[in-house]
């Protein structure tokens, strides 16, 4: 499971507003992991998966760590949290969150357990949308100044970011040789990765998105605005 920290505490974690919402889903979830076979059921566990129906019946009791440590998969190794200087983990705490499942919004430092649950996870009596969406959304309304909303569009429908003029979803997107530009899969969470690895590094708050796409190049990015479809800002990472 790793981690060398204290067992969850939610008052520990950043915006205590959600305690509420956390403590609920958690005591669910660890319910449901009382019953093996429910579990693998609700979670869409495979063969191999099974161990962490144990996980998630230790929420309360097993370690924790910072959060961006926590997570794996092509976007965290592209991050490469663990190499990064003391001061841009500190950086981290102060400018950067994490949209956990279990938990709504933390900060990138608050110290959660392992645990298995996903945006899609089928807990009896909680769905996953109507528990977070209204919380999430207002959580993420009262932060003053840019944002720049790195989730995945399933996670977003958990809560989303405000629209308005100084909040930016990023897409991923690659020019084609005829000229068109589609999204990557993969490589789209990579690059995420390396994006956010690279503000962390420039310790840097931008006043505004113009701002931020004047420094991108600098760090070796291309950022564009896009014209809005459906009324959100959006900002393209090109690769």
């Amino acid at each position: 499971m790793g981690g060398t920290g204290r067992s969850l505490s939610l008052g520990s974690l950043r915006f205590p507003e959600l305690s509420d919402a956390r403590e609920q889903l958690t005591n669910d979830v660890v319910e449901l992991a009382a019953d093996r076979e429910a579990t693998i059921a609700a979670l869409k566990l495979g063969p191999k998966q099974h161990a962490e129906v144990e996980i998630n019946r230790r929420l309360w009791e097993s370690p924790t760590m910072p959060a961006l440590d926590r997570y794996t998969g092509v976007l965290y190794d592209a991050l490469d949290a663990g190499s990064l200087t003391n001061d841009s983990r500190e950086f981290a705490a102060h400018h950067v969150v994490v949209h956990a499942a279990l938990f709504g919004p933390v900060g990138a430092l608050d110290p959660i357990p392992a645990y298995r649950l996903s945006h899609d996870s089928r807990i009896p009596g909680r769905p996953m949308k109507r528990h977070w969406k209204s919380v999430v959304e207002e959580i993420l309304a009262q932060h003053a100044g840019l944002i720049l909303d790195m989730r995945s569009e399933a996670y977003v429908a958990l809560g989303p970011a405000p629209v308005r003029s100084d909040s930016f979803y990023l897409r991923v997107l690659t020019d084609g040789p005829d000229g068109s530009r589609r999204a990557l899969n993969h490589f789209n969470k990579k690059a995420k990765g390396e994006l956010t690895r690279a503000l962390l590094e420039a310790r840097t708050v931008f006043d505004d998105v113009d701002e931020l796409c004047r420094w991108a190049p600098t760090a070796g990015f291309r950022l564009e605005r896009l014209t809005p479809l459906s009324g959100a800002q959006e900002l393209a990472l090109l690769v």
